[in-house]
């Protein structure tokens, strides 16, 4: 260790294992207090963390965090936290020293999103990604603590409570799809089961009274559910009789087969999902006058039928697939608003709605075994490549 004047700063120069280095300062008072903390922390072994923190954030997310966190995670969040730092975070401060990333900087780098129209949920997810990648920073001792736990997060945009749709809505939009789509909208809308996992159904999981439920489709592959949880999910007599029905009409496919295969017999692609969503699903809900639902709503459905029932939080939560608090969130108004209602069946609920469908405009609802539906196509599901990768979803594999 040596502190020596050099033009009108003081340097100190020590070593750091093998490599020798230097740091300057105005005073030399400054330099005194450096290099006697140098000199302890050299005692101790722990002298490397006085120049630690000089990478920055794009070199340590890319040599780093990616290599040996990214590649635990699941294929879709690795997708979706490629997107957010691509977008949010490495314009902007992929450029900065790790030791740099105070927490007066990523509060103004969170007010500049703002103000430039991103989204608060995005930014939200993006300040959450932040901080899980300088935790580690902070574990691997390249900073001295997260920055990010002292920003303070920008408000959440308001919650719209969910509103399940009645069957009479179902039942429309059933009636507007095709023969496989309507069996589709039945299992997510009568059994509660998410887009995923009802693309990752198998005629096996079909049993006399329940359905098991114990895998997904994400980007094209198979995987757990999305809280690594299997259930069996009671299987209510109308969806029953669709399922059987459609697997008839598809030529009675084996125990191991998908429910609804891709038209190359597979999983769906993340692609042709998307492009099925836009082009058959919209116009079935738009042809049944429902406004801003997506396939993932249909499932709410399903636990407002059996709340109707009088079913309990506790029974709700695990036939959904999500804890009881979940529930009372997302299911509250509901509960509130059938508190002093009779209960209701749910399968009758859903018989009467395809028995007394007359809504002006509309065709009334026909079983699928009907000469009508019959005439209906089997699929309706578009023909699409799965797109290049994302810029910059490398650095995340």
């Amino acid at each position: 260790m040596s502190v020596h004047r050099k033009g009108s700063k003081w340097v100190v120069r020590y070593r750091d294992g093998a490599r020798q280095r230097s740091r300057s300062f105005d005073r030399k008072a400054d330099a005194d207090r450096f290099d006697a903390e140098a000199t302890r922390r050299r005692q101790l072994g722990v002298v490397q963390t006085l120049d630690a923190g000089r990478e920055t954030l794009d070199a340590f997310v890319t040599e780093v965090w990616a290599p040996t966190h990214g590649v635990t995670l699941a294929p879709k969040t690795r997708r979706n936290y490629a997107g957010l730092y691509d977008h949010h975070l490495a314009p902007h401060l992929g450029h900065v020293e790790l030791r740099h990333l105070r927490p007066e900087v990523i509060a103004r780098w969170q007010a500049d999103r703002l103000a430039a129209g991103a989204g608060p949920t995005a930014v939200r997810q993006a300040l959450d990604l932040l901080s899980v990648i300088l935790q580690k920073a902070f574990e691997s001792e390249r900073i001295a603590g997260n920055p990010v736990r002292l920003v303070k997060k920008a408000r959440k945009p308001r919650r719209v409570e969910v509103r399940p749709l009645a069957p009479l809505s179902v039942e429309r939009m059933r009636a507007a799809a095709s023969r496989r789509d309507a069996a589709m909208f039945s299992v997510m809308a009568y059994a509660g089961l998410r887009p995923g996992e009802a693309l990752a159904l198998r005629w096996g999981d079909l049993r006399e009274r329940t359905l098991l439920v114990e895998r997904s489709v994400s980007l094209g592959a198979t995987e757990d559910t999305k809280t690594t949880q299997h259930r069996t999910v009671r299987l209510l007599q109308p969806l029953r009789q669709d399922l059987l029905e459609f697997r008839l009409l598809s030529g009675n496919p084996g125990p191991d087969e998908l429910v609804f295969p891709s038209q190359a017999g597979r999983e769906w692609s993340e692609a042709a999902y998307q492009s099925w969503r836009r082009r058959s699903f919209d116009a079935a809900r738009d042809a049944a006058g429902v406004a801003k639902a997506t396939p993932y709503y249909l499932r709410h459905s399903f636990a407002s039928l059996l709340l109707h029932e009088g079913r309990s939080v506790i029974y709700v939560a695990r036939q959904m697939g999500h804890d009881a608090r979940l529930t009372l969130t997302r299911y509250g108004h509901v509960i509130d608003e059938l508190e002093d209602s009779p209960n209701a069946d749910a399968e009758e609920v859903i018989r009467k709605a395809r028995t007394s469908w007359d809504a002006p405009g509309c065709s009334p609802m026909f079983p699928l075994s009907s000469p009508r539906a019959l005439k209906r196509p089997l699929s309706r599901t578009p023909t699409t490549q799965e797109p290049p990768p994302k810029r910059g979803f490398r650095r995340w594999s």
